[in-house]
């Protein structure tokens, strides 16, 4: 077995944290009851809030867990939540004592009331690799079952792999317990509350994540997939909350390249980046080698395992929004289930129409077949991309210095936007979340060091830019379309680029005239860092961007680390 159960982790049981030991005696109580996939989708079915659509699970899906061979789609929609609450998050190790006591009364509160109601438990494998498996068991009531069938069909359930699991090597990680309770009750203004009181309980360190008045499927799926990467990260594995995928270009047509052998590039980025696009694309706009062979990991989280230089998988499914697909999208044969839609009878059929017609944030459980062809694991990344909306920086930088480059993922940023009725000098200030992952419980130096390794071991880094280039003004920006970036993809991969300093940012390069015009005309002069418009406001902009980078970096809990903290702050010294 790859996870411990307490009794096997703990040197002594009275190390279990109160959080762990309240989730661990009613996962064991008698009067919860196990059940399996199958059982959870009848019973499903019957849940208010859930309608069972004419849309057919996808058939693989259905051998492979037995369901019944006229499985449809269901769709869970749910009130006025529509997705993650990050202000109901209350994080148990960084609360005094007396706060800690009262998460534990009113924990075991919580789960006094659950027991009035029927209760029900289910298992799952989180990995799919076999040399990195954590069991998990999730306890809920029966009227919070289309989320135990949602979970179960996003992760893999116990009896599909439990072969596999059990041959696999133990680790020295607690199996996670996730614990729901719709039906909270609490007025305690110590707790979000939007009409209800909601409360995401973390404890990382004994792998516990409790859901209190909290509906919303992402709340299971990414508070549990938020527990695996901090396993991984506590056995000195990187955590990825972006896209990975590996091209094999022995299998080209032309020769020439067959001794590239295999590369792995990776993509870390926040909602609109591009993440997506980069990790599935196939041909990168037509401008890979005919016959190049690619298999993709997934296109949102993995963990890179250092001492085996190996990228690993959590997760057998996707979980996409669907504002972008119409009812005739190809992707509808891929789904499994669907969270928050319009169904529309269509040709005699109930099917969910996406497109967010209902609300925001419209949601598909989709399997991983839609990625094409697909690996558990895969190599370790020759190359690690940025992907951040600045328009202050050119289309692609190589962060030739390994601080400057983990400085730049650290302090990986987004920007508001005037649709969000912020003031102009809101517009100004960027938002970070340092390797594109809000679900970061653990200190940021755990991930600074873990992506430092990933540079001493041989990977490159370098950053896109997926906004667009600074013209005359912030507003006025020279455009990077898509198929650039995914052509400049294309140059990393195949070694065609060479590099020159970018004078303004030490450790940083960008392509030089000869090798960038070779692929794409007319790059050099439209991106030349030297070409922008008022010269001097860009200057300005771009020493109040890296300055913010700066102070954010340096207001983190790298302080905790003074010689690792100076080392990525200044490395992002500007030379202007």
């Amino acid at each position: 077995m790859a996870s411990k159960s307490s009794a096997e982790y703990y040197g002594s049981l009275k190390e279990m944290s109160p959080i762990r030991a309240i989730a661990e005696t009613l996962m064991n109580s008698h009067k919860v009851r196990k059940i399996d996939i199958r059982e959870a989708y009848e019973m499903a079915k019957n849940q208010p809030g859930v309608t069972v659509t004419d849309l057919p699970v996808y058939p693989e899906f259905i051998k492979l867990h037995n369901l019944p061979t006229d499985a449809m789609v269901l769709d869970d929609c749910h009130g006025n939540i529509l997705g993650r609450t990050a202000k109901a998050r209350r994080f148990y190790h960084r609360l005094d004592a007396s706060k800690k006591n009262k998460l534990e009364g009113d924990f075991r509160e919580a789960v006094w009331q659950m027991q009035h109601y029927p209760l029900v438990k289910a298992e799952a494998v989180l990995g799919l690799d076999k040399d990195l498996m954590l069991k998990a068991t999730f306890i809920t009531t029966e009227s919070d079952i289309a989320n135990v069938y949602n979970w179960l069909v996003n992760f893999a359930p116990y009896e599909q792999l439990r072969e596999q699991y059990e041959a696999s090597p133990k680790l020295p990680i607690q199996d996670i317990i996730i614990v729901a309770f719709n039906e909270w009750t609490c007025d305690d203004p110590f707790y979000n509350n939007v009409g209800a009181p909601q409360l995401a309980l973390v404890d990382e360190k004994h792998n516990v994540i409790v859901n209190l008045g909290m509906r919303y499927f992402g709340e299971r799926k990414k508070g549990t997939l938020t527990l695996a990467w901090t396993s991984g990260i506590r056995i000195g594995m990187a955590a990825c909350h972006g896209g990975i995928k590996e091209l094999d270009f022995g299998t080209c047509d032309d020769p020439r390249f067959h001794e590239l052998g295999k590369r792995s590039i990776a993509f870390y980025g926040l909602s609109g980046t591009g993440k997506s696009s980069h990790t599935n694309s196939h041909d990168n706009a037509g401008t890979m080698p005919a016959g190049v062979s690619k298999v993709v990991l997934h296109d949102d989280a993995f963990q890179i395992d250092l001492e085996n230089k190996i990228c690993r998988v959590w997760e057998p499914t996707l979980f996409d929004k669907t504002d972008s697909r119409p009812p005739d999208h190809p992707d509808w044969k891929y789904t499994l289930a669907v969270m928050n839609h319009a169904i529309v009878e269509l040709d005699g059929k109930r099917l969910p129409i996406g497109q967010d017609a209902r609300n925001q944030n419209g949601r598909a459980l989709l399997d991983r077949a839609l990625l094409g062809n697909y690996v558990n694991r895969c190599a370790f990344p020759k190359a690690l991309v940025w992907l951040m909306k600045d328009s202050v920086l050119p289309p692609i930088l190589k962060l030739e210095d390994k601080h400057l480059a983990i400085a730049m993922g650290a302090a990986l940023m987004t920007q508001r936007n005037r649709a969000e009725n912020v003031t102009e000098e809101d517009l100004k200030k960027l938002v970070f979340e340092p390797f594109a992952n809000p679900f970061r419980v653990y200190e940021l130096h755990r991930d600074v060091e873990a992506f430092i390794h990933v540079a001493d071991n041989g990977a490159d880094f370098y950053c896109f830019n997926s906004r667009g280039y600074w013209k005359e003004s912030d507003e006025v920006l020279e455009a990077i379309p898509l198929k650039t970036s995914l052509t400049l993809q294309t140059a990393i991969l195949l070694d065609q680029l060479e590099w020159e300093p970018w004078s303004v940012l030490p450790g940083a390069m960008i392509p030089t005239r000869a090798s960038v015009e070779k692929i794409l005309p007319g790059y050099y002069d439209r991106y030349d860092p030297a070409k922008r418009g008022n010269l001097d406001k860009y200057r300005e902009l771009l020493h109040d961007r890296f300055q913010q980078r700066r102070d954010f970096l340096l207001g983190s809990d790298l302080q905790e680390k003074p010689e690792l903290q100076k080392l990525v702050v200044d490395a992002l010294t500007l030379n202007i």
